[in-house]
């Protein structure tokens, strides 16, 4: 084989570098089975492309065998161009066609084999990239499904956050009225029983100054009636000492004149 057909049989047959994929494992866990059925569907098509890698090399083999037997034919040309001088140019001739036909088909043979290679490289190559962007998409799936995931909890909670401040505020609101009404009903219960209280003290202050009226009168005809009955007793006193006075002066006057009967 040439030292340039080498050279590309060895480049070609040098599998290329492979991308890392920024995908973390744990990501790829849910996708590595529909990855590897991907990865078969392709590998089967990469059988097939096999085949046909092994069609060629079959017909290179079988011009590797034409080969053989014209360099067979070129050595039994040499021999026979031996036997007679003239027909040594004529072999020469020949074998060096022959010798030209047979690098040809050895060129065209490993030119085969090396695109059968290249074929099965290529197919290997695009079964895996496909196969990796098939776990990339879906990784990048299972992402944004996380994500959206995550958004909708994120809503739910923050909902639930602010059903229960509004719950807090209508609580406090309600509170707020409930304690506003009860001290506007204590404000008037306590209204009530002070208008209660203040109703029965002036009650109490007229009952009192009724009854001081009452008594003020009672003591004024008490004190009328002590002073008739002290003006009745004076007089029945002046009578009685008038009386006794005039007694007296009978008495006098009988004693300074006994015989004036």
């Amino acid at each position: 084989m040439p030292k340039k057909a080498k050279s590309k049989a060895k480049s070609k047959a040098t599998p290329p570098k492979r991308r890392k994929v920024a995908v973390s494992i744990p990501a790829l866990e849910a996708a590595a089975t529909k990855a590897a059925d991907f990865a078969a569907k392709h590998e089967a098509a990469a059988a097939e492309s096999k085949g046909a890698a092994e069609q060629r090399r079959s017909d290179a083999d079988a011009a590797r065998q034409e080969v053989a037997k014209l360099e067979a034919a070129a050595k039994k040309a040499k021999r026979d161009a031996a036997k007679s001088a003239a027909a040594v140019k004529e072999a020469n001739n020949r074998a060096a066609k022959l010798d030209a036909l047979a690098k040809k088909a050895r060129r065209e043979a490993t030119g085969r084999e090396a695109a059968a290679e290249r074929a099965r490289l290529a197919a290997a190559e695009k079964a895996r990239r496909e196969a990796a962007q098939q776990a990339k998409r879906e990784a990048a799936e299972k992402a944004r499904l996380e994500a959206i995931e995550r958004a909708k909890r994120k809503a739910a909670e923050k909902a639930e956050r602010d059903a229960a401040r509004k719950a807090e505020r209508e609580a406090a609101r309600q509170a707020k009225r409930e304690a506003a009404e009860k001290a506007k009903i204590e404000a008037a219960e306590r209204a009530q029983r002070e208008a209660a209280e203040k109703a029965e003290r002036e009650a109490a202050r007229k009952v009192e100054r009724e009854a001081a009226k009452e008594a003020k009168r009672e003591a004024a005809r008490i004190a009328k009636i002590e002073a008739a009955a002290e003006a009745k007793r004076q007089a029945a006193e002046k009578v009685e000492a008038e009386r006794e006075a005039a007694e007296r002066a009978e008495r006098e006057a009988a004693e300074h004149n006994p015989g004036g009967r």
